[in-house]
């Protein structure tokens, strides 16, 4: 006996849709089964956006800081930043450098007295209003072609897409946990497939925790207290 030699099991829109109607007992046989199947996907991974994170969605992006402006935006699908920097330097092995940036909320960025004044900017507060989200910097650039906000960003799941030959946005290691929550998604609108729902939740819960605790950080972690004095 012999192994298949391939790791390329990719199921296309169809193959999942099909798997979580017969979950539910009922099988995909109309244009209108896709569609609402692929309607309850699209808000599934919606859902999966404020779960924490995905680590297939981070990005990286960078943004060239212009004197005296601001406000800059972020792509459309941005879900929220992780990490950000300011790059001096940017290019030359010999002079970049990334200087740390802090996160400021809405209260503390509305409590900054000037909000022209003008300098290498060390804080940032992230808007993420609908449908394109800003970033605000302060203070504000003073030279043009001297520093890059650099940023680490959760993007919106790709939608799921029209037809059923597209493959997903997620990695093999979701697909169960995938299948399972399109499953009970499912499962509160298929006539008589109600009373599977409780089991369908459990398992997509199940499925979901054991995928989501795997798709993590996996380098080790310092604690460094930080000392201060008083003189």
């Amino acid at each position: 006996m012999t192994t298949s030699g391939v790791t390329t099991f990719d199921p296309d829109l169809n193959d999942l849709v099909e798997e979580a109607f017969e979950r539910c007992g009922a099988e995909l046989r109309t244009g209108y089964d896709l569609r609402t199947a692929r309607r309850s996907l699209n808000l599934m991974f919606s859902d999966w956006a404020n779960r924490g994170v995905n680590l297939w969605t981070v990005s990286q992006g960078t943004i060239n800081l212009t004197q005296g402006v601001n406000n800059y935006p972020l792509p459309a699908d941005t879900v929220d930043l992780l990490e950000h920097v300011i790059r001096t330097g940017a290019g030359n092995v010999s002079t970049q450098a990334d200087l740390t940036i802090t996160r400021i909320s809405v209260s503390t960025y509305s409590s900054i007295p000037n909000k022209l004044q003008q300098a290498r900017p060390i804080q940032v507060w992230i808007n993420r209003q609908a449908p394109i989200p800003n970033i605000t910097v302060w203070p504000t650039p003073d030279q043009t072609g001297v520093y890059q906000f650099v940023y680490w960003y959760l993007r919106r799941i790709q939608d799921a897409g029209e037809g059923g030959v597209h493959t997903q946005d997620v990695p093999f290691r979701f697909y169960n946990a995938l299948v399972a929550g399109l499953a009970y998604y499912l499962s509160m609108k298929i006539p008589g497939a109600m009373e599977r729902m409780q089991v369908l939740k459990a398992q997509y819960d199940e499925d979901w925790m054991r995928a989501s605790e795997e798709d993590r950080e996996k380098a080790a972690v310092r604690f460094v207290p930080r000392q201060q004095f008083i003189s």
